[in-house]
């Protein structure tokens, strides 16, 4: 049993709170992803998880057992780190059981422990290498084995990919996401890339400021944001941000957006809501281009800005009565700046956001 429960947990520098109040529960053998942008308290969050920085407030226990004021070694805890920390003398064999040996492990549990990791993570070849014959790949392998060698309880990653470049990062995604699937340690994963959260994590965890903005799975934060940043912050291309007011009531509840644009909002429990001022979010996936406006799709003049070509799609970026936005849609040969073009928005599929609070309404 590896739960790890987080209540109150704070860490302040001086003046500055680098966590602040954070409560949150991973249950056993749970991957969870801690997401958001530097500074955000991420990273400072999985270090007093791990014991290498000391909480100012609260209290951390792993499972069952507080662990607040206890070093490192009495954790139940593996960490890999951003840095691949391999000792270049050392073989992949020797990195590997570096840790056991210095816990006087016996002779015949560390070499099944080692070569146990090794098939999980096809490193048995590379036994006898040293790092600097290795890839970046391979050594990201060799930092998680003598992690996976510890056979703790829970595993923690500090932005392990981040050295990486972009192919081999999706594919030790997929060899992060297989190796959860086959080990049964509960799983911390720190990233501020929020397709790497979207795409690994059971749940994620959006923070923000040192504070926890939401704790959902990737879809219900993609579908059900529980304010404006977290709208903002998850999805590839952004949201699209309006500001606007509402006006009328039940059936008849409308937009008016900067600018004069008028937008229908199918939200009949919105009761009282008129004259309140909000930001309006739609995604670019949820705006069409061309075609004739019905339903809850409504039509809206625009001009192309700028056009990013990728493959057989394109991200555009146009301007409306509203101000700028992007869509997501097939490149065609009619894709020029400067060229009008007809979009019509998804109204059921937009997000409002009280502008004050900035909290989903």
């Amino acid at each position: 049993m590896a739960e790890v429960v987080l209540s109150a947990v704070e860490k302040r520098f001086g003046e500055v709170a680098a966590v602040a109040g954070v409560d949150l529960t991973v249950r056993d053998r749970e991957f969870v992803i801690l997401v958001g942008p530097s500074g955000c308290g991420k990273t400072t969050t999985l270090r007093m998880i791990a014991g290498l920085e000391d909480v100012t407030g609260g209290d951390i226990s792993i499972g069952g057992k507080s662990v607040t004021h206890l070093p490192p070694k009495d954790r139940d805890i593996a960490m890999v780190f951003q840095s691949y920390a391999l000792y270049p003398h050392m073989t992949v064999y020797r990195n590997m059981a570096f840790s056991l040996q210095l816990r006087r492990m016996a002779k015949t549990e560390i070499d099944r422990r080692v070569r146990e990791a090794a098939e999980i993570l096809g490193l048995t070849e590379l036994l006898k290498r040293k790092p600097r014959a290795l890839s970046g790949g391979q050594r990201q392998r060799v930092a998680v084995g003598a992690a996976l060698c510890r056979q703790a309880g829970v595993l923690l990653f500090d932005e392990p990919l981040s050295n990486l470049d972009a192919k081999l990062r999706v594919h030790m995604r997929t060899e992060l996401k297989r190796l959860h699937q086959s080990v049964k340690s509960t799983m911390i994963y720190v990233t501020h890339d929020q397709v790497e959260a979207m795409t690994m994590g059971d749940r994620i965890v959006i923070m923000d400021k040192g504070k926890i903005c939401q704790v959902a799975t990737p879809l219900e934060a993609y579908r059900t944001p529980a304010n404006r940043f977290v709208a903002g912050f998850i999805g590839t291309p952004p949201m699209n941000f309006f500001d606007g007011e509402l006006r009328g009531e039940g059936a008849g509840l409308e937009v008016v957006l900067d600018g004069g644009l008028t937008l229908p909002v199918p939200r009949p429990r919105l009761t009282g809501a008129s004259g309140r001022q909000v930001t309006l979010g739609i995604r670019p996936e949820h705006i069409q281009l061309g075609g004739e406006g019905n339903g809850s799709r409504v039509k809206v003049p625009a001009t192309i800005d700028v056009v990013e070509p990728l493959g057989n799609e394109a991200i555009v970026t146009a301007r409306c009565a509203a101000g700028l936005l992007q869509i997501e849609t097939e490149l065609t040969g009619d894709l020029k700046p400067g060229n009008p073009v007809p979009l019509l928005f998804d109204t059921a599929q937009v997000h409002l956001f009280d502008r004050q609070t900035e909290r989903a309404l």
